[in-house]
């Protein structure tokens, strides 16, 4: 977990390579729907897939619905310093960058849960 990924899909290729994929795409459509978003995740989404999938919801979250945006950064507990990494004014971009904190902050969830969890 000491690894710091340069991107989605590095994470994401981790992640499956830890067989803990599904683990996390469950994580993701928990949390989202904890803050009401919908997000239809079947477990069979590839990694592409769901990174495309990620950064529209987020895209749209923050174009149309702040409030709720806001809320989903608060129940996933992305930290807010991270977020002084995003250096763009760039709507697309923004919204990818913050698609990689995301799943950075859920990787870490799943990752922990793994490793600490009762077996």
């Amino acid at each position: 977990m000491s690894e710091e990924y340069q991107s989605s899909l590095e994470l994401l290729e981790t992640a499956l390579s830890h067989q803990l994929y599904e683990k996390l795409v469950v994580q993701l459509a928990k949390d989202f729907s904890l803050a009401n978003i919908p997000l239809d995740l079947p477990l069979t989404i590839t990694p592409g897939e769901l990174k495309t999938l990620l950064h529209e919801k987020v895209y749209v979250l923050l174009l149309e619905r702040f409030s709720e945006y806001l809320n989903l950064m608060y129940i996933i507990d992305v930290p807010e310093k991270a977020f002084s990494t995003i250096e763009s004014s760039d709507i697309v971009t923004v919204s990818e960058q913050v698609s990689f904190l995301i799943l950075r902050r859920e990787w870490q969830k799943v990752w922990l849960k793994d490793k600490y969890g009762s077996r």
